[in-house]
């Protein structure tokens, strides 16, 4: 399997992926966003001073949910594309083990590393809630934590794999990923915190966050599922010449 056609093999995944999420968030967590929304407008119509009317949105709802399908679907496909090159220089030198569970095993690490661990510590939240002054500063720390969360998963699966070439049992292999997590999630708890204020109630607050928590499965769920069903269907033999 070349690294071209694991690349369009990971895009591929990555756009049904991303479609697949974009959807799930219309549907499942649209209600929750739109009453976010409602709760922003009518906190910055009682904040406007003199009776002055209310910002004007750019663009209306409607433009908003598909943008947010196409944005998501887009997303995926560039995520498909990393996933497909870090499944080559991982995966594709060791041909005894099969696609879908190489890919369901990636797509399982990337959700940990990539969105898991640094939510832990900055957790979604629905829109208006932040402060715009803060936006560049939360951003630097969400994308720092993004940061440690993959060197925490790459290091602990690398551990993993020297540690079984050295012939130690699993439980060894086990709890050394899970120290190395720990020590991953430790590190992005000692970045700054969001101290901006959260002027939303609490259960519309926690039930955007599952919802959140929820569509990233969707999301890496649905690339690994895919990337690995490409898999398995490439290393189907091909039918004989003349065959019935």
């Amino acid at each position: 399997m070349t690294v071209p056609a694991l690349l369009r093999r990971g895009l591929l995944a990555g756009l049904l992926a991303g479609l697949f999420a974009g959807l799930f968030g219309l549907a499942a967590a649209e209600p929750t966003i739109g009453a976010a929304i409602r709760l922003e407008g009518e906190h910055a119509h009682a904040h406007t001073a003199g009776g002055e009317p209310a910002e004007q949105e750019v663009f209306s709802r409607g433009v908003q949910q598909f943008g947010l399908v196409v944005a998501t679907t887009v997303t995926g496909g560039s995520l498909g594309l990393l996933f497909g090159l870090v499944y080559a220089g991982v995966y594709a030198r060791d041909r005894r083990k099969r696609p879908w569970r190489q890919a369901l095993a990636l797509a399982a690490a990337g959700f940990v590393g990539v969105f898991l661990l640094p939510f832990l510590k900055y957790p979604a939240n629905p829109p208006g809630v932040g402060d715009p002054a803060t936006v560049n500063q939360r951003t630097a720390a969400w994308l720092m934590a993004i940061v440690l969360g993959v060197l925490g998963v790459g290091l602990a699966w690398w551990a993993r794999r020297r540690l079984a070439e050295q012939g130690r049992p699993e439980p060894v292999q086990h709890l050394a990923m899970a120290a190395i997590v720990v020590a991953a999630l430790a590190g992005i708890w000692l970045l700054p915190a969001n101290t901006d204020p959260i002027e939303v109630p609490a259960h519309l607050l926690w039930q955007f966050r599952l919802l959140s928590v929820a569509t990233q499965l969707v999301l890496w769920g649905g690339l690994g599922a895919v990337f690995g069903l490409l898999g398995e269907r490439a290393l189907r033999p091909a039918p004989a010449d003349g065959a019935a």
